[in-house]
């Protein structure tokens, strides 16, 4: 009997050691809005969301630009006030609570006009990809998907440019099922030192890639801000 409960006691371990301690990416701190309810705020009204961070674009000013994921879908937090420091501090997967204020600008939802922000507590967590290849046309389901790090595959590489200015954005062309999208390289998020930038500048017509990046738009159409590029 003392060996079966010592071995029941073991596998009872075992099992918390893989469950027990599992990120619940979609628990919300009291007061806090779900992705569904972000997502059905009117413009302008004050919003409270928590969201992992998946990325940081940039930094200046005292203001950080961060994408935010939860277990539902993404955020987009655009200049939010913090130093240098605290920027620096908010690593891939670091939880946040973030007040400020629903946008959309060019189709693209967004938080602005950030009034407070902290770290809630130590869970860490990494979304991934989701693959959207098959919505690819459909605008309206793909909204809901808008800041989510999301996969496009076997894409086929139309033409690539680059956009003006001393920090140039690539804006690349790909095909699928007949159909043309564009993708884009976003400088400040992923800039010409990067392996991405570097890896999408020596694509060529014809090539097929799959495709990794946050879903993005820009003056209402996809623009897919591209983390990850693979032939």
């Amino acid at each position: 009997m003392k060996k079966i409960l010592t071995l029941l006691l073991a596998f009872s371990l075992v099992l918390c050691a893989v469950g027990c301690n599992k990120v619940d990416p979609d628990k919300k701190s009291e007061g806090v809005m779900t992705h569904a309810e972000f997502m059905a705020a009117e413009l302008d009204s004050e919003v409270v969301i928590e969201g992992f961070v998946q990325a940081k674009q940039s930094w200046w000013d005292d203001k950080g630009t961060f994408y935010l994921q939860d277990g539902t879908g993404g955020y987009f937090v655009y200049e939010m006030p913090c130093t240098q420091s605290e920027y620096d501090s908010l690593v891939v997967g670091t939880k946040i609570k973030v007040t400020g204020s629903r946008a959309a600008w060019g189709g693209m939802d967004e938080i602005m006009n950030v009034t407070a922000w902290e770290i809630v507590g130590t869970d860490t967590y990494v979304a991934e990809a989701v693959d959207l290849t098959d919505k690819l046309g459909d605008n309206a389901e793909l909204t809901k998907y808008t800041s989510a790090l999301a996969a496009f595959n076997d894409m086929t590489v139309v033409s690539f440019e680059y956009g003006s200015g001393s920090a140039p954005d690539i804006y690349l062309t790909l095909s699928k099922g007949g159909a043309q999208y564009t993708f884009c390289v976003e400088y400040y998020l992923t800039n010409a030192d990067t392996e991405v930038y570097q890896a999408v500048e020596a694509l060529v017509a014809g090539d097929v890639v799959d495709i990794e990046g946050f879903v993005y738009w820009y003056s209402g159409s996809l623009n897919t801000h591209i983390t990850k590029v693979t032939k």
